[in-house]
């Protein structure tokens, strides 16, 4: 699965486990985080047809909230 991340310069930080609400009413089930080199890269990905299978699949399976996060350069 991982395969189609790569391709688009993306790389998994996180995919489930123990999600501990710390503040406010936020409970979400399941987090995944991806790193992508840029935004642009990030939208490449969610947009191709590399992805487009899953996405669908994901899409009719299960309610997901998705956002984009510019980060901080390393």
């Amino acid at each position: 699965m991982s395969g189609h991340l790569r391709k688009y310069g993306g790389e998994y930080l996180a995919r489930g486990g123990t999600i501990e609400r710390l503040e406010g009413s936020w409970q979400p089930r399941r987090i995944v985080l991806v790193r992508f080199d840029s935004l642009d890269a990030a939208r490449r990905w969610w947009s191709s047809e590399d992805y487009a299978e899953l996405k669908a699949m994901r899409q009719a399976s299960t309610d997901t909230n998705m956002i984009v996060v510019d980060g901080i350069a390393s």
